[in-house]
């Protein structure tokens, strides 16, 4: 595993992980940390738009496409039938910061926290089978576990939380990267 510090959200679909995460990118970054992100999707997905330039370099069978402006890069890798890159392979690809965020993932041994709502698709909970799991975020009242419980919504406390489970609060008053 590398010596990145990474801290993930879990939790089955529509249980508050992409809501969670935006609320803790912000706080995290507020306070001066610099946040790299990693969402697995279950699906196919697309970030160009069909008919652009780039759209027409992936059709045409280029490998990788980059967009580059004054404001921002994307690279676009094309597996084409490959197999989808390892955790390792992605974290590798991230460039230097204080923390990398993971949403979904939930079978990789980082730290992490299961989110729950009474809404999820599925509501049989993670902790009991995942040793990684360190805390839970629920929109509900949660009886039935040994580990830290927090309200869904109170992210300061949850980035508290992640400060301490990754190291971060060490004496890191605000990240030398956000320079």
């Amino acid at each position: 595993m590398t010596d990145r510090k990474i801290f993930g959200i879990a939790g089955w679909k529509n249980s508050g992980k992409t809501g969670l995460m935006v609320r803790l990118v912000s706080e995290l970054t507020r306070r001066g940390y610099v946040v790299s992100t990693v969402k697995h999707a279950h699906h196919d997905f697309d970030i160009d738009k069909v008919g652009a330039d780039s759209y027409r370099h992936r059709e045409a069978g280029a490998h990788e496409v980059t967009i580059v402006s004054g404001t921002r890069f994307a690279i676009m890798h094309e597996l084409r039938g490959g197999p989808e890159p390892s955790f390792e392979e992605i974290l590798a690809r991230l460039a230097p910061c204080d923390l990398v965020l993971i949403e979904g993932y939930k079978r990789e041994p980082i730290p992490k926290i299961e989110a729950r709502r009474l809404e999820s698709a599925n509501r049989e909970p993670l902790a009991p089978v995942d040793p990684h799991i360190c805390a839970i975020a629920a929109d509900h009242t949660v009886t039935d576990a040994d580990l830290p419980v927090f309200d869904l919504d109170d992210t300061t406390t949850i980035a508290d939380f992640v400060e301490k489970v990754t190291g971060l609060s060490i004496g890191a008053e605000r990240s030398p990267l956000a320079d």
